[in-house]
């Protein structure tokens, strides 16, 4: 049997007798985030974060030859183009608008409810939820952090996976002990700016700030409450959230990073695509002189030669006959146009993502060739809206506290369901077509939500009704006989 109930607690312990002497638990923070700095799970964090902004491998490209001792050197004098055609920046757009770029929707029996959780989560959450979806993607991991802003309100703050080491308290990674994060700050030593790392330590008993320098921790600041909430008389009260207030947003359930998918694919078309244009450029060397009796000195040379100048240095066996004869070499566009279709296909199935250029789309396509377009990214979002939809019982949690500690009632007991309205492309002929067809067999209700032009079905409904009675010959003559009657009630008043 284990000799704690949580693995961080037991992790500690072992380093202690593993380490020989007693160890702190500052000591084991600080070693834990040493190697997690530089592992390669927080570099591919990194990469993924670093391809989204267009900062990709293909930057660093250097032309390079074998030289004379059969080693490679740099030829500065080719072209070296750097192509950057981020297609995976745009899959990692598409993945995020296609499940959060239209605002959600809250379903409750408690509309009072309703409401209050939807000033809370208005567009500026569903930004940052926008965000925090971004960041999971790029590094399958991104955090929301709850607080209180200048105003008393409840907002929340994006982390990304590169900034948050986990300390999780169950194999499942869904409860957490503690957590550090990790962040640069531009600090000014007199006249000279310099990047100091600075870790923060979350705990439930709140956050403490260190400086982290030579894989040392050393406190910087004093442990501070999450929040300061004012009483009655008007003073700030420092207090504890009851659960840790970091709120994991995954993609997936392994956590693994949309870049792992791709990022060789992305590589190989921006590869593609320089060498091409390099090709393009190198019209010079389209042509290989051929030197007949004017020798070289040695296989190195003749490589290095042949890339550089674009000429070969040859001898006949009498060594009489001399001249310059050429071989012409043609680049055929064709081949790059095939190979470079196939890379950018390959890299949406590996992504999981649809090609809006579609053959599928074009003339006038029915729904179920449009469903058929989006049947990977829809899977793969229904995993990602998984996470999202576990994550949100801590996210209501959060609400529910403030809005009990504003004073706006008590709503622990309410159950409200969240749905995710996917951006998806939609026949709307077929869709009102069908709409109509469905009138007098399925409720109002149901066929205004199904509208594609209805984002509000409640609103939609409330001003169908208001219609209605503006409409209605009836509805007004009778409104106007209950404006004639006397004031005591009976019959209407007799206009003569």
């Amino acid at each position: 049997m284990p000799l704690f109930k949580k693995p961080i607690e037991q992790e500690f312990f072992n380093l202690r007798l593993r380490a020989g002497r007693p160890m702190t638990e500052l000591e084991f923070y600080a070693k834990e985030l040493t190697e997690w700095e530089t592992s390669p799970e927080r570099r591919e964090m990194i990469d993924g974060d670093r391809y989204y902004t267009g900062y990709h491998d293909i930057l660093k490209r250097q032309r390079t030859a074998i030289g004379p001792d059969g080693k490679l050197i740099v030829i500065e004098n080719l072209p070296n183009n750097r192509i950057v055609d981020n297609q995976y920046a745009k899959h990692v757009d598409q993945k995020a608008n296609y499940l959060l770029g239209q605002p959600i929707s809250f379903s409750c029996e408690n509309d009072d409810y309703a409401a209050e959780v939807k000033k809370v989560l208005g567009m500026r959450f569903m930004r940052t939820l926008k965000s925090a979806g971004v960041e999971c993607l790029n590094a399958g991991i991104s955090w929301l952090y709850p607080y209180y802003n200048k105003n008393g309100e409840l907002a929340f703050r994006v982390f990304p996976g590169y900034e948050i080491m986990p300390f999780w308290a169950d194999a499942a990674h869904t409860e957490l002990d503690s957590a550090l994060r990790l962040y640069p700050v531009e600090v000014y030593y007199g006249t000279e700016k310099k990047i100091v790392k600075k870790v923060d330590l979350f705990t439930l008993e709140g956050v403490t700030t260190y400086i982290f320098e030579n894989g040392v921790l050393t406190p910087d600041t004093e442990k501070q409450a999450y929040v300061k909430v004012k009483d009655s008389k008007g003073n700030e009260q420092p207090l504890n959230w009851e659960r840790f207030p970091l709120i994991p947003i995954k993609y997936n359930p392994k956590e693994v990073p949309l870049i792992r998918r791709g990022r060789s694919l992305q590589d190989a078309i921006n590869l593609l695509q320089s060498d091409f244009v390099n090709n393009m450029e190198e019209d010079v060397r389209n042509t290989v002189l051929v030197l007949k009796n004017y020798d070289g000195q040695d296989l190195g040379e003749f490589r290095r030669n042949l890339t550089t100048y674009g000429a070969i240095k040859v001898r006949t066996v009498e060594g009489t006959d001399g001249g310059v004869d050429s071989l012409e070499i043609s680049v055929n566009s064709e081949n790059y146009k095939t190979v470079l279709e196939l890379l950018k296909k390959a890299l949406i199935e590996n992504l999981r993502s649809y090609d809006a250029k579609d053959d599928r789309l074009s003339g006038m396509p029915n729904q179920m060739n449009i469903q058929s377009m989006y049947c990977d990214i829809d899977l793969d979002a229904n995993a990602m809206e998984t996470e999202l939809q576990a994550s949100f019982e801590e996210i209501l949690w959060f609400v529910n506290t403030y809005l009990a500690n504003t004073g706006k009632g008590s709503y622990e007991s309410e159950d409200i369901t969240v749905i995710f309205n996917r951006d998806i492309l939609i026949n709307e002929s077929e869709a009102i077509d069908n709409c109509s067809k469905s009138v007098g067999i399925i409720s109002d209700e149901t066929i205004v939500a199904m509208h594609p032009w209805v984002d509000d079905p409640a609103a939609e409904l409330e001003r169908l009704e208001k219609q209605k009675e503006e409409t209605d010959p009836y509805r007004a003559a009778f409104e106007q006989a209950q404006a004639l009657r006397n004031p005591e009630g009976g019959d209407p008043v007799n206009e003569e």
